[in-house]
């Protein structure tokens, strides 16, 4: 069956074989469901405006439920290889004359351009979730680790006295405020192609507010030629994702640096660690390297959807609809599968302590703490009081001085060469160099004192328990709409 007399001639075989099947195959895997739920849409606006009568449509329906369960196969002598005419194949065979006028004013292009950003709604709802199930799990870990002492680095030296409970509760603020854009992003495409035709409209007078509604869209796409020559929901989902991966990345790669033998601060268990199979006295953590691997997949992703597009006309085209989106499931299951591993690491991951106390110790990172009190309880001008705090430091490295040591001695040998006196007592100076005083001694918003790590996780929380309802709410509008969409055949 030739579907248009323009062209006399089915599919090349090679055509077909490289191109066309595949695309059918891709579209039955993902697109189907969706295209059988656009045809139920189409159906109840033929039945709307009387052109489809109420027993046709009841069996046109149960048509297009039939190929929903069973599926539909390409072949490049009867439907194209297309599955939209494999669509109308099968309903054609089922229906009476008297359905003349099904499918009447209908182009493939705002049906495969809506039935993409279904699929593409649909991934990003299950990304949303993965999404939080890791936001979860790293709130887990960060409750129980507040009072954790641990070194954090800056410039890759050891800085200042944190906790894991303050670290992980920047992962979360990331992917807290990663979902929130995502739920932006989901909003910004959640609008309805459907009634755009080929490009400028069409000439029945289609309800495409109520289309929209029964597909769970919060609005029609309100121009025709954007419903079907964008597919910029493509690259705002990649653009966000692109962006939460190269943070993710980032934060694994600090937890490769403290697995690593050097620092030992964390370990996993065994059934999440390799082995050398020439050193037997290493146990390594490649699933950390596996997900920062992945991460840089996400990026070339958006990479490769953004050149797709770029230099395209402005309407539908293959190239673009099809061809530009080629990954973007290979891109979906990735994310996922990030999501999972960070999230399988991150809920079996423990702290080595005693490790980690040993090292806040031994880097003096009371510097900043003993400058402060320098210039609060002795009138030192600040930047002195940071260069006596910083000599100090050095001499006690050179002569071997332990860092929570509190030697007034050397102290005041300092502050004398560079012409001042201090007025500490020995327990203010001590508590100044103790690791245990630096992370309880921050008093700001957001600091890395337990007090305030738990303040902020509190807050935090109650964020990501407003973003969760919010996408349960859009979930919950589409499985709505859809059920109301069967009322009305």
């Amino acid at each position: 069956m030739i579907t248009t007399g323009r062209i006399k001639a089915i599919p090349d075989e090679l055509m077909d074989e490289e191109i066309l099947k595949p695309q059918f195959e891709y579209e039955v895997e993902y697109l189907l469901k969706w295209y059988v739920e656009i045809e139920k849409v189409l159906l109840a606006e033929y039945k709307r405006m009387g052109y489809i009568s109420d027993s046709e449509s009841k069996k046109i329906a149960s048509t297009l439920n039939k190929i929903a369960q069973n599926g539909l196969f390409a072949n490049n002598a009867t439907n194209m290889s297309d599955i939209a005419f494999a669509i109308e194949e099968q309903i054609q065979e089922n229906i009476e004359d008297n359905s003349y006028a099904w499918h009447v004013d209908r182009s493939r292009n705002d049906f495969q351009s809506c039935a993409q950003v279904m699929f593409g709604r649909e991934q990003v709802l299950e990304i949303a979730d993965k999404l939080l199930q890791l936001a979860d799990i790293v709130y887990k870990l960060a409750v129980k680790t507040t009072d954790i002492p641990m070194p954090g680095y800056t410039h890759y030296q050891a800085a200042q006295i944190i906790s894991p409970g303050f670290y992980l509760s920047a992962l979360y603020e990331q992917l807290i405020n990663s979902s929130k854009r995502m739920l932006e992003v989901y909003d910004s495409i959640n609008k309805c192609p459907l009634g755009a035709g080929a490009m400028a409209g069409q000439e029945l007078e289609w309800d495409r507010e109520r289309m929209a509604e029964l597909l769970g869209f919060s609005s029609p796409q309100r121009h025709a030629l954007v419903s079907v020559a964008s597919r910029e929901w493509v690259i705002g989902i990649s653009g966000e994702l692109s962006a939460l991966s190269a943070t993710l990345s980032r934060f694994v790669s600090d937890l490769m640096m403290w697995g690593s033998g050097e620092y030992r601060f964390i370990e996993l268990p065994d059934q999440l660690a390799g082995i050398s199979s020439a050193m037997p006295q290493k146990k390594n953590y490649p699933i950390l390297e596996r997900i920062r691997g992945r991460t840089a997949h996400i990026t070339s992703f958006h990479i490769d959807f953004l050149m797709a597009q770029r230099s395209t006309a402005f309407t539908n085209l293959v190239e673009v609809s099809k061809e530009a989106g080629k990954y973007v499931i290979t891109m979906f299951k990735e994310m996922k599968s990030i999501f999972k591993l960070l999230s399988l690491v991150i809920e079996n991951l423990t702290f080595n302590e005693k490790r980690m106390m040993m090292v806040c110790k031994r880097e003096y990172l009371g510097g900043f703490t003993l400058a402060n009190l320098l210039t609060l309880n002795s009138k030192i001008p600040y930047r002195k009081a940071q260069i006596i705090a910083g000599q100090y430091i050095k001499r006690s490295i050179d002569q071997d001085i332990h860092s929570e040591e509190a030697n007034l001695e050397l102290l005041e040998e300092v502050c004398k060469e560079e012409g001042y006196s201090h007025k500490l007592t020995h327990d203010a100076f001590k508590d100044a160099l103790s690791t245990l005083s630096n992370l309880h001694s921050k008093q700001s918003l957001g600091s890395t004192s337990p007090k305030k790590v738990k303040e902020l996780l509190h807050d935090q929380y109650n964020d990501f328990e407003q973003i969760y309802c919010n996408w349960n709410q859009r979930k919950k509008s589409i499985s709505e709409a859809l059920e109301k969409l069967q009322l009305q055949l």
